[in-house]
């Protein structure tokens, strides 16, 4: 199990940030991950990567759970970081990336999730329906769904 995560750690990590599109955030779940998967048996008749996969989105889904019970005041929102790099001299390619992050991280769960596996984390359709359990046709309605969401916010926001 420690060669299969130490393999895959960077994918891991990855998808991490895709669901979180916060580095500490996403540093702090890839560690609950790993605690996770070292203290728990690998389940018999499951895809290892997959079920790291399922074990990382479901850690995040207790996380948010959890942040919803305890919230505070002093979170800085993405807007606010933002809007402080707004001045510097950074390139199109730079900015455009922000711009899609951001309207990826403003997407629904379900939108976000498969359009992370699949794009973010580079995950066929087959493996991202096996990880979050759901039927293909269903990730690929999603990933089509997402897309529109996203030219839409995107070309929203090239107008303004």
């Amino acid at each position: 199990m420690k060669s299969l995560i130490l393999r895959n750690l960077k994918d891991l990590r990855r998808f991490a940030y895709s669901l979180t599109n916060d580095i500490s955030d996403a540093d702090d779940l890839t560690q609950i991950v790993v605690e996770k998967l070292l203290t728990k048996p690998l389940p018999e008749d499951v895809v290892p990567l997959s079920w790291m996969f399922r074990v990382c989105k479901n850690a995040w889904i207790d996380e948010l759970r959890s942040r919803k019970v305890r919230t505070t005041d002093d979170s800085v929102e993405i807007t606010e970081i933002a809007a402080t790099h707004e001045g510097s001299n950074q390139g199109d390619e730079k900015r455009q990336q922000k711009c899609l992050q951001e309207a990826i991280s403003e997407l629904p769960d379900v939108y976000r999730d498969v359009i992370s596996l699949i794009i973010v984390a580079g995950r066929s359709y087959a493996e991202t329906a096996e990880i979050l359990e759901i039927p293909i046709g269903t990730v690929m309605s999603r990933v089509a769904r997402a897309r529109e969401k996203l030219a839409v916010k995107l070309n929203k926001d090239n107008e303004e």
